[in-house]
């Protein structure tokens, strides 16, 4: 997109940067200050849902590295989340670690478990990779639940809230601002990285893996480097959860959650950076507030469709707006927001 009047790029990291303008100071400060500023006018309850919202941004940051830039075609998110989730359990439970060392430690466990699966995709690609990642889904929760020495199986884990020396994050409020101010760091590090010169590799990874190879880009290192990142991101996000709910089990962590991650990011817009945030806001709302707090409430008090039907409804209509986000917008939420800002000629928000 071209710059608007007065606007040059005089070096390379002008070019490169992510806010550049006065007005974009202006509005990101002002967005940061509605953001921090939400308790004061948001119920706890809506608090949570941001919460939420937040952990589920981190993890399919990290997956939209893996799928959207790197094309490296993983089912199995939610898996490598639960390790996130039972590290940080493990270590502040049962090794009383802090919990800020467990968080960076939940995020490497998951990481290096991620490079174990992600040997196999310099040999494969596609749906065969695919099937890899959704039978590391299936080893993982089977771990979780058959190593009852260590994870306690079904019956689950308990997790402190996260602390700092005496200050406990032990609140909606205090959960809200540990949360958002995680996932604020993450996507402007996963933003950076997309930017530079590791994105621009993945990328060419992404479209033709032979010619990146051709032009001295090491395909496999950059794959297993991206299996890394976008397993690290989905133990950070695991850990997160695991605090904030306080106890966490197998259950918490399905192959239907890992088919819901792909799902967003798709609705959201594949390899983007607000793509991600775009989708899981949105269907973020409609999944954890629109429906179970206002629809299906009002369809139980009608009394006209049976018993289960409302429990059906999330699922239902996630893939009615999958099949319709596929047809009439494959690039997702993202590019209906670059035609918007094109149209109306929104410069403050182009870059």
């Amino acid at each position: 997109m071209s710059l608007p009047c007065g606007i040059r790029n005089y070096s390379y990291n002008t070019d490169m940067a992510i806010i550049r303008t006065k007005t974009q100071w202006v509005l990101f400060g002002a967005f940061l200050l509605l953001l921090f500023a939400m308790p004061l006018y948001t119920p706890r309850f809506g608090l949570d849902i941001i919460s939420l919202i937040g952990i589920t941004i981190i993890a399919v940051i990290g997956l939209n590295i893996l799928v959207g830039y790197c094309g490296q075609l993983s089912i199995g998110h939610a898996g490598f989340m639960a390790v996130g989730a039972y590290t940080t359990a493990i270590l502040t439970t049962t090794f009383g670690i802090p919990y800020f060392l467990a968080l960076i430690s939940s995020g490497i466990v998951a990481g290096l478990i991620g490079l174990i699966f992600g040997m196999p995709s310099m040999r494969v690609k596609g749906f065969y990779l695919a099937i890899t990642t959704i039978a590391a889904q299936f080893i993982i929760i089977w771990i979780i639940n058959h190593w009852t020495d260590v994870t306690r199986g079904s019956m689950g884990m308990s997790v402190a809230s996260a602390s700092m020396g005496s200050f406990h994050f032990d609140s909606e409020i205090k959960q809200f601002y540990l949360i958002i101010g995680v996932t604020a760091l993450c996507v402007l590090f996963t933003t950076n990285l997309a930017r530079g010169r590791i994105g621009r590799a993945f990328i060419a990874v992404r479209d033709n893996d032979l010619a990146a190879e051709v032009m001295g880009i090491n395909v496999f290192s950059y794959k297993l480097l991206a299996f890394f990142l976008g397993c690290f991101f989905a133990g950070i996000a695991g850990s997160l959860f695991a605090q904030w709910r306080g106890n966490i089990t197998a259950e918490d962590f399905t192959f239907n959650q890992s088919i819901l991650y792909v799902g967003i990011l798709i609705i959201g817009g594949l390899g983007t950076s607000i793509g991600p945030i775009l989708g899981v806001g949105t269907m973020g709302l409609l999944l954890y507030w629109l429906l179970p707090v206002v629809l299906m409430p009002a369809l139980e008090g009608m009394n006209i469709f049976p018993t289960a039907f409302s429990s059906g409804l999330g699922p239902m209509i996630f893939g009615a707006i999958m099949i319709l986000s596929l047809v009439l917008e494959p690039r997702g939420l993202a590019h209906l927001w670059a035609l918007f800002k094109a149209s109306y000629r929104l410069w403050p928000f182009s870059y």
